[in-house]
């Protein structure tokens, strides 16, 4: 048997390579767009993609069933609940899926989605499960999320009662030592106490899961809806692509170099400039309006966050990450990347755009102390809920960076703006992403809520 785990950090997702070496038959589950990877593997190990499983209609990215189809022929899978715009294989639960010795079964596993499953694999019939494909259902830490995006019938409470039978009747079933791997590890909105792990056991997580120790499924409906992660507004965008037939992305797609003069040009046209640099470097000069998403970051999550899907962006690397960054874009449907402008470590932009070269204000935690008592400043916390119930800065006004595009109109004028999140990484998006849209004199908290905490509260 071959199973290959494929983990990208950019969006916290795991997508799968499942094998028969005796006779060459595989399946691909929860594939991303850019498909070489699985191709590569395939044919190394002498093994052809037959078929393509979606554990669910993914939100936060679009997933690569029709270019593996494009690429191999091959069927695609999804729950019996799926409706969609193209063929599809409906597997319905307990359906055994033999790919010589190796033998997959269909568990349905609503409640993330209605139409979730999960995928035992043996690798041979009748022996016990090596491992279990629990797409968005258990994670390592927690749970999927019910709310997310419910593209079937009922309320957001119907899913989460149904997640409650989902883990007890079904997943926790199954033998302590069958290995656990889920589509999304830490980081990712489609739960809240993700683990960094990549891969777990049903007895480890019996033992030490959070979401799935004994209680009322009034208790599991509780804790599943409560304190999740904002979702970005590409979701719901995602999510509908991924039911329809859409453009496919191209393999060996490259996007061009800009001239300065392309690029001032893109810029008075009000095309989005999203500045992929570090932190530190952005904030040391940047060209007027570009939005910073640090490449080291989670930058395909929150470039959906800053820049609706199908909207132009032009890119600004450092040299040698520019294609990297576009296709990462790409992994969530925003495929109309214009092009790119590289500006090496030195921080030094072409001399034809120099009039538009600007540094960012900071804010230090002593000089937030000095205004906040004279009510001088608007503090915007852009964490999540869940993170604030460890703590907030007294007068912050929430508004998780997920939502700040699209309510901008709830942020305070008249008095400087100071964003802050919890380390910094985030508030040089949204400080970026306000000025951006004409705010006038915004800056980032340095360090973030750790460093004013570790100023103000007692360990």
């Amino acid at each position: 048997m071959i199973l290959e785990q494929y983990y990208i950090e950019c969006l916290s997702h795991a997508s799968y390579l499942i094998g028969d070496e005796s006779t060459g038959r595989a399946v691909v589950v929860d594939p991303r767009r850019d498909i070489g990877e699985y191709l590569d593997d395939a044919g190394k190990h002498g093994l052809r993609i037959e078929g393509v499983i979606n554990t669910h209609f993914h939100a936060d990215f679009v997933s690569g069933h029709l270019e593996l189809v494009e690429a191999t022929g091959a069927w695609i899978g999804f729950g019996e609940a799926a409706e969609t715009d193209y063929p599809i294989r409906r597997l319905r639960d307990g359906e055994q899926i033999r790919l010589g010795e190796v033998e997959l079964e269909i568990l349905s596993t609503p409640g993330h989605t209605w139409e979730s499953i999960s995928v035992l694999v043996r690798e041979r019939a009748g022996v016990t499960p090596t491992a279990v494909l629990t797409g968005d259902s258990l994670f390592i830490g927690d749970v999927g999320r019910p709310d997310l995006v419910n593209l079937g019938h009922g309320s957001t409470t119907d899913l989460a009662r149904a997640m409650y039978r989902t883990v007890h009747e079904k997943l926790l079933t199954l033998p302590d030592q069958v290995t656990v791997m889920p589509a999304h590890g830490a980081g990712s909105s489609c739960g809240k106490n993700l683990s960094t792990e990549l891969t777990s056991t049903i007895g480890e997580q019996r033992a030490t899961n959070p979401s799935v120790q004994p209680m009322s499924e009034d208790a599991f409906v509780a804790l599943v809806t409560e304190g999740q992660p904002a979702a970005p507004s590409y979701f719901s965008v995602d999510a509908a692509m991924n039911k329809r037939v859409h453009p496919l992305l191209a393999q060996d797609r490259a996007i061009p170099e800009l001239s300065p003069e392309r690029v001032r040009a893109e810029l008075v046209a009000g095309t989005r400039l999203v500045d992929a640099r570090s932190v530190d470097d952005f904030a040391a000069g940047h060209l007027h309006g570009s939005v910073n998403v640090g490449f080291d970051g989670r930058f395909a999550e929150t470039g959906g966050m800053v820049a609706e899907v199908g909207e132009k962006l032009v890119l600004i690397t450092y040299p040698g990450e520019e294609q990297d960054a576009a296709v990462r874009l790409a992994r969530i449907g925003s495929d109309d990347t214009l092009g790119y402008l590289t500006v090496g470590r030195d921080g030094l932009f072409p001399a034809e755009l120099a009039d538009l070269v600007q540094v960012a204000r900071r804010t230090t935690v002593d000089e937030l102390d000095a205004l906040l008592p004279a009510d001088a400043v608007t503090l915007v916390d852009i964490r999540n809920p869940g993170e604030r119930e460890f703590g907030t800065i007294p007068g912050a006004v929430p508004i998780p960076l997920a939502q700040l595009r699209t309510r901008l109109e709830q942020v305070p004028t008249g008095k400087p703006i100071v964003v802050h999140c919890a380390g910094g990484w985030r508030s040089s998006v949204a400080a970026s992403l306000l000025r951006a849209q004409g705010f006038e004199n915004v800056s980032d908290l340095l360090g973030g809520y750790n460093a004013w905490a570790e100023a103000h509260v007692p360990a």
